[in-house]
């Protein structure tokens, strides 16, 4: 059994490799990375790396030589997404790869986000391409939220545009652990999964447990989406990513980052990761 991965030296990768590990033996997995330069740390485990770069197509189909499962992380170039993702699918279908389980959206067929819409455009071409497929539709990471952790304690301050929305996030471990058990196990084939923490939390409760850890006073301040914009901007953020970050804060007032599923904690067989504890992790 060869199960590959994409975007195998990446945060979300990396970890998959690490949870399959657990599972399976190194020489059922293969690294697909654009720059196998940057992989050596995995071939020292005897991981067979493989280049593998969206833009260039025919490093596509030689890579999926023999592969039975391949993982499709999905690519983080938002607007080039969909026609990197139908390289991959066609080269899969050529390569004769049977199955792939692919990093979607949580509730993609419906969900408000405008990162949805390429991962709506992706669950098609998989379905079409008749290959057997898994949907990991995973929620958003904690650590998203948790990336400028230590400026908010330094400051003071937790700047969103959610309101009070709620947020059922999850860490890269939890997603992860999740795809490392689709690939190693049956009874997958055709379904989707929706994938988010078991517990939810507001911004403002994100605050007071920050201030928690610190043991300071943290102050949660919602601002428009015009006001968020501005700031981030202000920071150096580039204008894509602060377009997404400010889009999912809005969309998360109107319930776009909330779920109730079960399905992550059925797959990983535990409660998901908890916020206070990603936290710990971050500081």
């Amino acid at each position: 059994m060869k199960i590959a991965i994409t975007g195998a030296t990446g945060q979300l990768g990396s970890i998959v490799i690490e949870k399959l590990l657990l599972q399976t033996e190194a020489n059922n997995i293969v690294a697909l990375v654009r720059n196998p330069a940057n992989a050596t740390h995995l071939t020292a485990q005897n991981i067979e790396v493989r280049e593998f770069d969206y833009d260039r197509p025919e490093t596509l189909v030689p890579a999926l030589s023999g592969i039975d499962k391949l993982l499709l992380i999905s690519a983080n170039e938002v607007g080039r997404r969909t026609p990197q993702h139908k390289a991959v699918i066609d080269a899969a279908k050529v390569a004769g790869v049977p199955y792939l389980a692919y990093t979607s959206l949580l509730r993609a067929d419906t969900s408000p986000l405008g990162l949805a819409q390429e991962h709506r455009e992706t669950e098609k071409l998989i379905q079409d391409s008749g290959l057997r497929y898994t949907f990991l539709r995973n929620n958003w990471y904690s650590e998203n939220y948790l990336a400028g952790v230590a400026h908010t304690i330094e400051i003071g301050t937790l700047f969103g545009a959610a309101q009070d929305g709620r947020i059922s996030s999850a860490s890269r471990i939890d997603y992860a652990e999740a795809a490392a058990k689709v690939l190693t196990s049956t009874g997958h084939d055709n379904q989707t999964y929706e994938l988010a923490g078991s517990q939810s939390f507001s911004l403002s409760e994100l605050a007071t447990l920050i201030g928690q850890a610190a043991s300071k006073t943290i102050n949660y301040q919602n601002l428009s989406a015009e006001e968020y914009t501005q700031g981030l901007t202000q920071a150096g953020l580039p204008a894509g990513l602060v377009e997404v970050i400010v889009d999912a804060d809005i969309q998360t007032i109107q319930g776009a980052m909330y779920s109730d599923s079960q399905d992550l904690e059925q797959l990983i067989g535990r409660k998901t990761t908890n916020i206070q504890d990603a936290i710990k992790a971050a500081l």
